[in-house]
């Protein structure tokens, strides 16, 4: 399968690039290591094995995977995430490789890795059908492809409809059908199998209001932060409250802070 971009299509991978590099996802990623921790804990990865994360941002999974002992790699399209996932392994003392890549081409031999695993990353690449080759292409027989994708029904899926009022999506699949078990079958179609596709929760925690985490939001969210400066200037206090209200309805706490679940599908497969 081809993965050479028209040039529309590179004109596109270098937005989403910009995108995911804008404000900084690391602070994103901090309020939902939990769901990582659980979502790796549930793959058994084992000392020796050889792990890949894609769309690794700031090493959330690769974090977990090096703990147990195992010989992990790191590959996301974001350079400045690809050097916060450096300084992190560093500051912990964990021997990881991090490196700039794109899900869609993956610079790795066939049948290399143990566990190939991605967490709300590798669903945001443009052409869905050579993310699924790779990730199966890059796993050993017999290994396992491990994702975590928003689902459409979902908190994080109901905040990029919101954001979709406003600014048109960008011309390519929308990532939350990675959440949709019937489509993730399709496209992985005969490639594993004893797939499994399993509803969980993600939490959102943070100490403060549901109108700073909005705030948060457009400092460090790179979608967010590229939405408000693509959004006409008269529309940003329209869709500030609207995002604020959104948090807000969701919000299970009454005391300042905030607490939101957000609905993601986890799936495993095993590759023939």
């Amino acid at each position: 399968m081809s993965t050479a971009p028209t040039p529309e299509m590179e004109t596109l991978k270098s937005r989403l690039k910009s995108t995911w590099e804008a404000g900084d996802f690391s602070e994103i990623a901090k309020h939902i290591e939990s769901a990582a921790e659980d979502f790796v804990g549930r793959l058994d990865i084992q000392a020796g094995m050889k792990v890949l994360d894609v769309a690794c941002g700031s090493g959330n999974l690769a974090v977990v995977a090096a703990r147990n002992g195992a010989d992990v790699t790191g590959i996301d399209i974001a350079d400045n995430l690809v050097e916060s996932a450096k300084r992190r392994a560093a500051v912990l003392g964990l021997d990881i490789t991090f490196e700039q890549g794109d899900a869609e081409a993956l610079p790795y031999a066939d049948n290399t890795f143990d566990v190939v695993m991605t967490m709300f990353g590798a669903m945001f690449a443009p052409r869905p059908e050579l993310v699924a080759a790779e990730l199966v292409r890059v796993c050993k027989p017999g290994g396992r492809v491990a994702m975590a994708n928003w689902t459409p029904a979902g908190f994080p899926g109901q905040m990029f409809k919101l954001s979709s009022k406003y600014l048109p999506p960008p011309n390519m699949p929308p990532p939350v059908l990675w959440g949709v078990p019937e489509t993730v079958a399709e496209r992985f179609g005969d490639n594993l199998t004893n797939l499994r596709t399993t509803p969980r929760m993600a939490e959102f925690e943070y100490d403060f209001p549901p109108a700073q985490v909005v705030e948060h939001f457009r400092t460090y969210f790179g979608p967010t932060v590229m939405a408000f400066k693509a959004i006409a200037p008269e529309d940003h206090e329209a869709v500030r409250s609207d995002l604020e209200s959104l948090w807000s309805e969701h919000n299970q706490r009454s005391d300042g802070t905030t607490f939101v679940e957000g609905e993601y599908l986890e799936v495993i497969g095993t590759k023939r």
